[in-house]
This record gives structure tokens, C-alpha cells and sequence, in this order.
């Protein structure tokens, strides 16, 4: 296992080659301090010493891999460049390649050590202890023995242990290490609260609806240490790259060395195989191989203080190639506020009576939509909607409630529910936000819940569009009538509603074809479990931070704080981190360009070579941290 880069032990050893250097040039003939025993041979021995401890790390890893079959990289191009010039005496040359590389080296860690600061931080934010109610007393124990269910208190100051749910008390919460929200957010009871967050002005008491393991915390470290990986992804593109390009620039080296000497007479052995040395100096990519990972990570790294998790550099590439945006509607742009739109009623039913019924089915419900079915009720002023009016209540797990209101067995519910209880019917309505309602087995009426936009949907569909990404689309299971308001005030170009799971897929798949003919990406964002398919099957998958684990386990990057705005932020960053590893590798190739040139004709000297080589590559690095902002 190779150790890791320690600048304190490079150091060591660049001070031990240095002595070694000027060892070497106090024992060359004529210097003040050469005794004339001194073998002449020996300041050899001494700029070999030197030039071994300088670059042992090089040496050793050409070996390697060598041995690992992977031949032509960067570092044998550079072994072989600095070996060539130790043979033919160029040992100051052969050294400040060495030296130059390990100050690259050390400033591409820090780099490096910038971007990997986010990881750290979150770690941190790890709470170390949990307060839990254990017998009717506050015990501190370890957050990773709490069960769901388990009441914990916070105190101000302190970090919340678990995610939970507050059931008494009031206080602002810092959630910035996980959402990137810069301004502190009330929590009381009812409301969420996260693990990794800091109580500010107050004491709560919570239930936890997770164990440590699955807190909004654990997954954003585990996102985080993902996208740290999958800097060997892009690592990896590198190097396929070095494995063509490092035998073309060795056969042209070989080439430049041996050909003119062999057919042009009077040409020097020694003056063109210094020319190859040379090229082979100026061919090394150490600034791609360094850059281009480095340009990604960067890209992530700042991504993730902004509470946008990216899982990979592919998933940054996506996201800049995206031409066509496909949306869930419930939970990614709509709240979950829902209110009732309409009321259609059957031959013989009033709207109050239907509404009445539904309102009294759904009295004990804690879904959403019953609650906004009850709501209405009692704002029309209909007391039928009280608890204690239906009896004999009985859920039916994906389909809806039976209940006995006024001796009367009313069912309300979706198709599904219908289809279960025989229910004659003149049309199916998908999964979605109609409630059907049927009393003693025929039909009286549906009542149809819409949802409220979250409050920055319509900025994020315009932010799209000022991107260039002008194709937006609602993939829905909710019915037309609920989703075609929702998708006109937002300005989603194309809607398809009352879609079953496996026809969202079709059509998403459909829609990613189209767009892949066009050289495009298509990017798919959702929330729930029926959503996981799709977040799987799009070119980049998008989860809301509160969707369901299904959601945020298949998806390629994402949201935590739950905004869809985030989003055009994430394509606008994907896109300049494109940008500046771009810039890296124009800037790299150019610049070998040039120098390959003015090697071959020997204008170029070994000097300028390593001072070309690693010049480009402190700027490619350099350039690389602009990815962080």
C-alpha cells in the first residue's frame, strides 16, 4: 500500500538531497574545499545520492507499476527523462526535475487538503451523545444505542442526536453543515428536526423517528465519502489517457534520439538524445494526471458545503450536458399543503354531502390529503367531520377507508378501492389526488386535492430555462385536473399525468432516447419510493433530501435541503467545473505543445523543460480551486 504524501517527510528528504547537492559541487575538480586524494568519480557519487533521495518516490513507482504491468505513465516517462540525464551527466537538470515535482506534488495536496475540508466537517458535526427519557430519567448514552421512538432532549448549544420529530418546546436551529442554509430556522412542536443540527436559543424535547445509522447526517457523510472515492473515476480517465499518449511520446523520443545520427552524417548521438531527454521532459502530464481529478473534486467539494451531494465526476458531466429536466410533482414541486379544488358529485348527491362523508371517513387518517378533506369540511361549517361521527373505521393499504358513517358504509378512497369494494364506475382514475366516494356500494361523488407549488418551484423552472434548458416535464401519477394547474403556474412545458410507476418509466425512457440523439442528458428528479426506478434509469438522478431512503439511495446527486432551486445551482456548477477542467487541459496541452517544438529543434534546453513541465502544472493546480467557489 502506497503511504500517504507527508509534507514534513518530503521535506527531510529534499533537505538530505540538497546537503547531497552541495556535497557534490564542493568535491568537483578546482572547488576550495576539493582535497586532491578525492576519487574523481566521487561528486558523481554525491549529485547520484542526491538525486535518489529527491526522487526516490518517482523511481519506486515506476517500478511498480512496471511490475504491475502498467508500463507507460507519467512517472516512467520521468524516470526515464531524469535516468537519461544522470547518464549523460546533466545531474543539476536531472535533480530540479525531481525537486520541481515534489513541490507540485506538495501543492497539489494542499489543494487537495482545502477540498477534503467539507468531509471533515461534516464528520465533526457528528453528535457525540444523546439525552434519552430511559425510566422516567435523562440518561446521556451514546446516539448509536437509541431506537426509533426513543424521547431525547437538546439543550442550547447542544447538537440534536437523532432525527426527530419536536413534541414540546421552541427554538432556532443552525442546519448550515447540512443544507447549506446560512440563516438559523425556528423548529416547535410537529416540526422536523434533523441530526448534525445545533439548538441556538433553546431547549426541545423529540421523538426520534431514526436510529443514527440513517440520520440526514450519517447519509450526507456517506454521499460525501462517495464523491471523495470517486476521484479515482476520474483518476482512472487519466490514466487510460497516459497509456496512449506515454508509448506515442517515448517512440517519438527514440525517434528523435537515434534517427538523425543514423541517417544525416556529421549529426552527434549525444546532441539529439539530450533533444529526446528533453521531450521526454516537457511530454511528462504530471499537470493533467494532478488537475483533472483535482478539478472535480473541487467541484464537489464546493458543491457539498452548499448542501448539493454529488455522488461522482460523471454526475458533474451530466449535469452539464442537460438538455431535458423531468419532474415529479408531490414532494419536489409541490409542498404537501394540499386543499381541495373541486367537488364532482353523482344523481342524487350535493356537494356538501359528498365532501361530509369524506371528511367523516378520513376523520382518524393522518395523510395529508385527509387532512385537507377535513379542513375544507369545517370551514363549509360541516360538523359530520368530528371523530366521533364514523365508527367501524378499517384501512385499506394503498387504496383508502371503509367506515360507517350515519349506519351508511362509505368508502373513500382511489380506483383501486373501487375495483376492491366492486363499485360500478364509468371511468378509472390512476393513483393520485382524486378521492372517490362511495356510500353502501354506489359511487356519489370524487374530491379532488391539488397541491401547493413549494415557494420556489417557478423560480427554479425559470432559472432552467435561462440556462438553455428549455424542455421541462412533469411526470405525474395525479390525475389531469390536479396536475395541469400545478404545471401551468410553474411554466413546465410538457405534462403527463395519471401515470402508473411503470408507465413514468416508459415515458422517461422515451424522453432520455430523445434527448441522447440530441447529445444531451436527461436529468430526473423525485422523492418517493415509485420514484427510485426512474432516478435509476435517468442520465442523472436527482432525490430530494426528504424523500424516502429508496429515493436518495438510488440517485446520483442529492438535494438536501429539499428546494428544487437547488438544482439549476448544481447544473451552473457542473458547468463550471467543466469549464475549468477544461481550461486545465487546454492550458496543459498547449503549453507541452510549444515546448515539444522548441525541444526537438534544440532551442529548448533541459532547464526550461522542467520549468515549462512544472510551471503548467502549479497553474493547472491553481486553476483547479477556482472548481471550490
Amino acid at each position: 500500500m502506497e503511504a500517504r504524501f507527508s509534507l514534513r517527510r518530503e521535506l527531510a528528504f529534499l533537505g538530505a538531497a540538497a546537503a547531497a547537492f552541495v556535497l557534490g559541487l564542493s568535491m568537483r575538480p578546482g572547488a576550495a574545499l576539493s582535497p586532491a586524494w578525492l576519487p574523481a568519480f566521487a561528486p558523481d557519487l554525491a549529485f547520484v545520492l542526491a538525486y535518489l533521495l529527491a526522487g526516490r518516490d518517482v523511481l519506486l513507482g515506476a517500478a511498480r507499476n512496471i511490475a504491475r504491468g502498467r508500463v507507460f505513465d507519467e512517472l516512467f516517462l520521468m524516470s526515464v527523462a531524469t535516468l537519461g540525464a544522470i547518464a549523460i551527466g546533466r545531474y543539476e537538470e536531472a535533480l530540479g526535475v525531481m525537486v520541481f515535482y515534489k513541490i507540485g506534488e506538495a501543492l497539489q495536496e494542499k489543494a487537495s487538503e482545502r477540498s477534503r475540508s467539507s468531509v471533515r466537517e461534516l464528520l465533526a458535526r457528528r453528535p457525540s451523545m444523546a439525552r434519552l427519557r430511559r425510566a422516567g430519567a435523562w440518561v446521556t448514552v451514546d446516539p448509536g444505542e437509541a431506537a426509533e421512538g426513543d424521547e431525547y432532549m437538546v439543550m442550547p448549544g447542544e447538537w440534536v442526536p437523532l432525527d426527530g420529530e419536536v413534541v414540546e418546546g421552541e427554538c432556532f436551529v443552525d442546519a448550515s453543515s447540512l443544507t447549506g442554509e446560512s440563516l438559523p430556522r425556528r423548529v416547535g412542536p410537529g416540526d422536523e428536526v434533523l441530526a448534525g443540527c445545533v439548538a441556538i436559543d433553546g431547549s426541545i424535547t423529540a421523538i426520534a423517528r431514526k436510529t443514527e445509522g440513517r440520520s440526514a447526517a450519517a447519509r450526507i457523510v456517506e454521499l460525501v465519502e462517495e464523491a471523495v472515492k470517486s476521484k479515482a473515476k476520474a483518476a482512472r480517465l487519466v490514466t487510460r489517457f497516459t497509456a496512449v499518449y506515454t508509448p506515442i511520446v517515448v517512440g517519438l523520443a527514440a525517434a528523435i534520439a537515434f534517427l538523425p545520427p543514423l541517417l544525416v552524417p556529421g549529426q552527434a548521438l549525444s546532441d539529439w538524445a539530450y533533444r529526446a531527454l528533453v521531450l521526454l521532459v516537457i511530454s511528462c502530464p504530471c499537470a493533467l494526471v494532478v488537475s483533472v481529478p483535482l478539478g472535480y473534486f473541487c467541484g464537489m467539494g464546493g458543491a457539498a458545503k452548499r448542501g448539493i451531494l454529488v455522488r461522482g465526476a460523471e454526475v458533474l458531466d451530466g449535469l452539464a450536458k442537460a438538455r431535458t429536466v423531468v419532474f415529479d410533482k408531490t414532494g419536489t414541486l409541490t409542498a404537501g399543503n394540499f386543499r381541495v379544488a373541486s367537488i364532482e358529485t353523482e344523481p342524487g348527491f350535493a356537494e356538501d354531502e359528498v365532501l361530509a362523508l369524506a371528511a367523516a371517513a378520513e376523520s382518524r387518517s393522518r395523510h395529508p390529503i385527509a387532512a385537507s378533506i377535513r379542513r375544507e369540511a369545517a370551514a363549509r361549517g360541516l360538523s359530520i367531520g368530528a371523530e366521533d361521527a364514523a365508527s367501524g373505521i378499517v384501512e385499506r393499504p394503498g387504496a383508502g377507508v371503509l367506515a360507517y358513517v350515519g349506519g351508511r358504509l362509505v368508502a373513500a378512497g382511489n380506483d383501486r378501492l373501487l375495483h376492491l369494494e366492486k363499485v360500478p364506475h364509468d371511468r378509472c382514475e390512476a393513483e393520485g389526488t382524486t378521492v372517490n366516494v362511495a356510500v353502501d356500494g354506489q359511487l356519489a361523488g370524487r374530491v379532488t386535492v391539488v397541491d401547493e407549488p413549494k415557494a420556489d418551484s417557478a423560480r427554479t423552472i425559470a432559472e432552467l430555462a435561462a440556462l438553455g434548458i428549455t424542455r421541462t416535464v412533469m411526470l405525474t401519477g395525479d390525475c389531469a385536473a390536479s396536475a395541469e394547474p400545478v404545471a401551468k403556474a410553474l411554466g413546465i412545458t410538457e405534462l403527463a399525468a395519471a401515470l402508473l410507476p411503470e408507465d413514468k418509466l416508459e415515458r422517461l425512457a422515451g424522453l432520455v432516447a430523445e434527448t441522447r440523439a440530441a447529445r444531451g442528458a436527461t436529468i430526473f428528479v423525485g422523492d418517493g419510493v415509485n420514484d427510485a426506478p426512474s432516478l435509476a434509469r435517468a442520465d442523472v438522478g436527482v432525490a430530494m433530501g426528504a424523500g424516502s431512503d429508496a429515493a436518495v439511495e438510488g440517485a446520483d446527486l442529492v438535494l438536501m435541503t429539499d428546494e428544487p432551486s437547488r438544482l439549476p445551482e448544481a447544473i451552473r456548477r457542473a458547468r463550471h467545473t467543466r469549464v475549468v477542467v477544461f481550461q486545465g487541459i487546454a492550458l496543459c496541452l498547449a503549453t507541452k505543445a510549444v515546448f515539444l517544438v522548441l525541444g526537438a529543434m534544440g532551442i529548448a534546453v533541459m532547464w526550461e523543460a522542467v520549468i515549462a513541465d512544472v510551471g503548467v502544472a502549479i497553474l493547472a493546480i491553481l486553476n483547479a480551486l477556482r472548481a471550490l467557489r
